[in-house]
């Protein structure tokens, strides 16, 4: 545990680090988040931070392997990691140039399918499908592929679709990842087995980079990961997943849900990343009916709806951080734990996310009065302002000088 600890750390103090750098590439390259009509951010805002939680992610890697217990594992543990790895850099560069040239859907999409056949190619695939009663049914190489490629794909869309929000995509991609973690640790532990797992590597990696970026992406952002980062993070995040029905042929079992125990590491993608891929499905539904392309972009994301029954940003992201947790907690510990308490807790957290979604801005909404909620009268006079004056409330506030983006125009 002690040396998971230290890549977690390892990955979040480089990708912290790294971020300045991304920054001022972004800056150089014109890689730069313009505001459209749909976006909730009011300045012009950097890209790429993917490149620092690449960077991250890889020296945690190296670290990983010069460490005493997790250098003494099996190699395909390392093999494994560098491969995802060396996927992730590649989709990664798809995202880079996405920012900086604006590549069109179908250029993106090939970019995503190359990554997820790479992995395919080199043996990180799924190899089985659990069933139920505890058998595997062998899976061929084309059904092995498509599986692959069909949860690889879809994960890094949706959380590219979930990255709407300051800190959003990050915060619920790095508890996912924590979710992960434990799983895979947990499960090796109780039933004997080696504590050096890929999928064990990976999502503690995954949950420092994810932790180091927050401070710079948390509203009010300074950076935004762009796609060089979202598909980067759902690669390594479901790639994760594939890796346990190759080091473990015939899944082991725990005291909890067999059901889930079998299932989950095909599912795992899904339920972690439940709150994105709904948007996703939400979106596609919506635009298919309104006769626009799926790939449209619109204001009608989860997180906007959020914005528009009181919630502030801050706390959109929190909440969608919660129902994250809620879920991708929900799966691990039915699946690895059992008793009563394990479903007294999913459902007392589970109803204090329902409160703070739905309740909270009804009870928090401001009385409205005349002026707004400032409780003065509707004609009431203000001294020394008239109609004429220009209404200090309304005039822009300065940004600070961190935030300027240079070489943009109207900065």
């Amino acid at each position: 545990m002690r040396e998971y600890l230290l890549v977690f750390l390892v990955s979040l103090s480089v990708t912290y680090l790294l971020t300045v750098v991304a920054r001022e590439i972004a800056l150089r390259t014109g890689a730069v988040a313009a505001v459209r009509d749909r976006d909730v951010h009011a300045v012009p805002i950097p890209y790429l931070g993917g490149l620092a939680m690449l960077g991250g992610l890889v020296a945690a890697y190296a670290v990983a392997r010069e460490l005493p217990f997790l250098s003494t594992s099996d190699d395909f543990v390392f093999r494994d990691a560098g491969i995802v790895l060396g996927a992730g850099a590649l989709v990664c560069a798809v995202g880079v140039l996405d920012d900086i040239f604006e590549l069109d859907a179908l250029t993106k999409l090939g970019g995503q399918v190359l990554a997820a056949s790479l992995l395919v190619a080199l043996g990180v695939r799924f190899y089985y499908f659990p069933s139920p009663d505890g058998t595997q049914i062998a899976l061929g190489d084309a059904q092995g592929a498509i599986i692959t490629l069909v949860v690889v794909i879809g994960t890094m869309n949706a959380v590219n679709f979930v990255d709407g929000l300051d800190g959003l995509a990050a915060g619920v991609v790095g508890i996912g990842a924590a979710a992960f973690f434990l799983y895979c640790y947990q499960l090796s532990d109780t039933n004997n087995l080696t504590l050096a797992t890929t999928g064990a590597l990976l999502s503690a990696a995954l949950a420092g980079a994810c932790a180091g970026f927050l401070p710079h992406n948390f509203h009010p952002a300074r950076l935004f990961m762009g796609d060089s980062g979202s598909m980067l993070i759902g690669l390594v995040l479901s790639a994760s997943a594939l890796t346990l029905t190759g080091q473990f042929f015939g899944m082991p079992t725990s005291a909890g849900n067999s059901l889930f125990v079998t299932v989950l590491p095909v599912l795992l993608p899904i339920s972690l990343l439940m709150v994105p891929i709904v948007d996703m499905i939400l979106a596609i539904v919506r635009r298919t009916r309104a006769g626009r392309s799926p790939m449209s972009a619109d204001k009608q994301h989860l997180h906007h709806r959020l914005l528009e029954i009181g919630h502030s940003q801050r706390r959109a992201v929190l909440i969608m951080w919660m129902w994250a947790f809620t879920l991708a907690s929900g799966a691990v510990i039915v699946s690895l734990y059992e008793g009563s308490w394990v479903w007294w807790s999913l459902g007392s957290m589970l109803a204090l996310t329902i409160v703070l979604t739905f309740v909270l801005p009804r009870v928090q909404r401001p009385r409205k009065t005349g002026l707004g909620n400032t409780g003065l009268p509707e004609n009431a006079e203000v001294e020394g302002w008239s109609e004429d004056d220009e209404d200090p409330l309304l005039e822009p506030m300065e940004e600070p000088d961190d935030r300027t983006v240079r070489g943009f125009p109207g900065a």
